[in-house]
């Protein structure tokens, strides 16, 4: 591991399957002490890039280093944790069990700190895994990621089984760990509003490419919603347009801001994270149908 590397940086990687590439042509860097939101839809290479980052999966082309080391598919690397959607943990045995395991398998593991999080999740140690709740289960799972103390925690669709109330919840906690440890977090997930507010830079992946990939402050800034007539013309150059939204009363045009024009009836708009990852997509859908 080299001090000062970013947690990930590609360049050019790419991951060809039998039916086809899950990953092309993908260069970009995850600077360090971010919640990283790791969006698009399904089939985009989302996966496949956690699977590349992790080394469980071997890359057909380019090149990836996770805080400059190459992952070697000797296993995780020794800063990096995993937390896969199903959540594998044994049903039968109990927290506590769970957490031994933790300490038998990680030389970093941090017994105290994992407790900690047990306890302030509350659920109890003795409990076997297989009667808690979904929102229990994954407070269990995320002790035993973080209790081996990640640099960079991996998130693959983590809340999905969750009612809202519990996903509220346990972003809440993954947000604050990682911001108290100084975590890198990416987090995969199709529920959008989830990102709002909570991550702080975006990778935006569609049809195994990256279309967007920066600070959401950034990203934010360099677009702009443009809300007019439904019959109206878009004071931006037709070319520049991401996406239009039309609705029988308006339309809502997804642009870069340095190339909108005021325009009467037209008002700006700083775009959400929903409205630039969505729009993002949808203009992919509408190339790949032309």
């Amino acid at each position: 591991m080299v001090e000062g590397q970013p947690p990930v940086r590609t360049e050019g990687l790419g991951k060809k399957y039998r039916r086809g590439w899950a990953l092309r042509d993908c260069t970009l860097t995850i600077p360090p002490n971010r919640l990283v939101a790791l969006v698009g839809p399904n089939g985009a290479g989302k996966s496949t890039l956690m699977g590349l980052v992790t080394g469980l999966t071997r890359a057909t082309a380019g090149e990836i280093a996770v805080f400059g080391d190459a992952p070697g598919g000797r296993g995780l690397h020794p800063a990096v944790a995993f937390l896969a959607q199903q959540k594998p943990l044994y049903a039968q045995f109990t927290v506590a069990d769970t957490l031994r395991l933790g300490r038998r398998t990680n030389p970093t593991w941090d017994q105290a700190y994992a407790e900690g999080l047990i306890e302030r999740a509350q659920v109890p140690m003795s409990a076997k895994v297989g009667t808690l709740s979904g929102g229990q289960r994954t407070r269990v799972a995320l002790a035993l990621a973080l209790g081996k103390r990640p640099r960079l925690l991996l998130l693959d669709e983590p809340l999905a089984d969750l009612d809202p109330l519990a996903r509220e919840t346990v972003l809440r906690s993954l947000v604050e760990e990682s911001r108290e440890q100084g975590i890198t977090v990416v987090l995969s997930s199709h529920v959008l509003t989830e990102m709002e507010g909570v991550c702080d830079h975006l990778v935006l992946l569609s049809a195994g490419r990256v279309r967007l990939s920066g600070d959401v402050d950034a990203l934010l800034d360099r677009h702009v919603l443009l809300v007019g007539p439904p019959d109206g013309r878009p004071p931006v150059p037709p070319d520049s347009v991401i996406d239009i939204d039309r609705t029988p009363g308006a339309q809502q045009v997804l642009a870069p801001s340095a190339l909108a024009d005021g325009a009467p009836g037209w008002q700006p708009y700083r775009p959400t994270l929903g409205h630039l990852t969505l729009g993002y997509m949808r203009n992919e859908i509408q190339e790949v149908a032309a």
